[in-house]
């Protein structure tokens, strides 16, 4: 029997509600329901199917990777993110990004071109991606406000 262990959180501050969630492999209406209604949320956004593919990883550890129980493709974030943006969402930080089977760019284009395809744009979220190798702040004023004096 395989432990499965997810990383989230929702912190509240006034009417502001801050989400973080990370090492799912997978998105379920449950977890949507948790994430519902947040202002700002750090996602994970791990891989790219197809830079995975192409890596030098084992199979056994791509498979895990992709597989339910490790973590969340570009696209899956960017879906995940589409969903949400109705029910208040306005910022998300892309996180948790591989650094074999990944990188920022990409991981910013694709979870864009998965809110195109869903009808949203740029203009409805605001999207960045948190650093590897530096601490990242948050951009959106209001929402950084709050962060500091938590």
């Amino acid at each position: 029997m395989m432990l499965l262990i997810l990383v989230g959180f929702n912190f509240s501050h006034g009417k502001e509600k801050y989400s973080i969630a990370t090492d799912i492999g997978h998105m379920t209406t449950s977890i949507i329901d948790c994430l519902e209604n947040s202002d700002f949320l750090m996602l994970e956004s791990n891989y790219e199917p197809e830079v995975l593919k192409c890596s030098c990883y084992p199979y056994l550890l791509k498979t895990r990777i992709a597989g339910p129980n490790g973590h969340l493709s570009n696209q899956l974030a960017g879906k995940t993110i589409a969903r949400l943006i109705d029910s208040g969402l306005k910022q998300v930080m892309l996180g948790h990004l591989s650094k074999e089977n990944n990188f920022p760019e990409l991981a910013y284009k694709s979870v864009l071109e998965e809110l195109e395809y869903a009808g949203y744009s740029n203009d409805d979220i605001i999207i960045d991606v948190a650093s590897r190798t530096q601490i990242t702040t948050i951009n959106n004023t209001s929402i950084s406000k709050q962060v500091i004096n938590l």
